[in-house]
């Protein structure tokens, strides 16, 4: 594993110095970078080496797992997928670490209020919503729930919050302002997504700025079908990533999947390259990971193929692929590898550059290197 992983550094240190005589990589090495652009989910509180868990990092080598508390692909009840107590999940944590031959990213998400995964239940103290504290509108008790939710999070070997949520509040959007997720007007969310992410950094877990191009006017969910914010999106959503990209807070970007004619007339954001690229690097300056949303949502998947979505995300800019097996389109054991199979088959067709997967591959040890 480590001569896989030492060839794949050398192939890279290769192609980066000497472009114009860069020769294909061998197949060890085009599937550890596919792997590593994986975030990958599965069943289970504990590992041992015959678990999925155990195969997709020693094996596979995907470069992050997600966590989740709820099982919503079986036994959709509390503790019964990834999380039961504070001493369970240092134990998993750490024995996912054991079997990765290079630093893993484990992430979960951890909002406050009705979006937390580590939950009274399990031990942890409750976080109050972003709503709560914008319109509470106080640093000192915006920077104590930050403290404490890094806190938990680190202290659990959990290295990514899928947060904070950058979105704008409107009260009639069912997936954001209805569930209590936005901090409120830009102003407010740049303010406490700052103190959050200051927090979060101390403790040595990175964050995730979510989600871009914004989510907040939209009026329906992604989770559940085609969302289009044309006529509600507003260029005010953007600010919050200009400001915090501005002062580097940002260490993950994650897109929506959502549908704006007015960006890209043909693709949802998670897809689009004028987004990503156009919008979020170029525009706004941001040259750090992008990572999806879950690419089995039904935004995404009712609409392309796996295959098709994938070739358009990873064009697109997308350099971290959330697949968190664990939402209403079932559980598959052997999902990620049928998923590097499929990118690997897409770059030797010609239909994903290499240098796309090298981009990412770079871009995931930098991340790395933060920890």
């Amino acid at each position: 594993m480590k001569r896989i992983y030492l060839l794949a550094t050398l192939v890279l240190a290769i192609a980066v110095s000497a472009p114009a005589q860069f020769v294909m990589p061998s197949d060890s090495v085009l599937r550890r970078w596919a792997a590593q652009m994986l975030m990958v989910g599965f069943k289970g509180n504990s590992i041992d080496a015959q678990s999925d868990a155990a195969r997709y990092v020693r094996d596979l080598h995907v470069g992050a797992i997600v966590l989740f508390d709820v099982d919503l692909t079986g036994d959709a009840t509390l503790g019964s997928r990834n999380i039961t107590s504070r001493e369970q999940l240092q134990r998993l944590t750490s024995d996912l670490q054991r079997l990765a031959d290079e630093p893993l990213l484990i992430a979960l998400d951890q909002e406050g209020g009705k979006v937390a995964r580590l939950k009274p239940q399990y031990g942890y103290e409750p976080i109050v919503s972003a709503q709560y504290l914008g319109q509470l509108d106080n640093a000192d008790s915006t920077r104590h729930y930050g403290r404490l939710m890094a806190r938990q999070l680190g202290g659990s070997g959990v290295n990514v919050d899928l947060a904070p949520v950058l979105d704008l509040y409107n009260p009639d959007c069912p997936a954001i302002g209805k569930l209590h997720r936005s901090y409120g007007d830009s102003r407010a969310v740049v303010k406490h997504a700052r103190i959050t992410i200051d927090e979060l950094h101390k403790q040595h877990v990175l964050c995730t700025a979510k989600h871009f191009p914004g989510h907040g006017n939209a009026m329906s969910d992604s989770h559940w079908g085609f969302v289009d914010v044309t006529s509600t999106w507003k260029p005010q959503e953007l600010e919050p990533y200009k400001k915090l990209i501005k002062k580097h807070k940002l260490d993950l970007v994650m897109t929506a999947h959502i549908f704006n004619r007015n960006i890209d007339p043909d693709y949802p954001a998670t897809l689009s390259r004028k987004t990503i690229y156009g919008l979020l690097r170029r525009q706004l300056g941001y040259d750090g990971v992008v990572v999806t949303d879950d690419m089995y949502m039904e935004g995404i998947i009712k609409q392309y193929s796996i295959e098709n979505a994938l070739v358009l995300a990873i064009n697109a800019g997308a350099d971290l692929l959330c697949v968190g097996n664990n939402i209403n389109t079932g559980f598959e054991p052997d999902r990620p590898f049928k998923l590097v199979d499929i990118i690997v088959k897409a770059v030797k067709q010609g239909r994903i550059p290499v240098g796309r997967l090298q981009e990412s591959y770079n871009r995931l040890q930098r991340l790395k290197k933060k920890l």
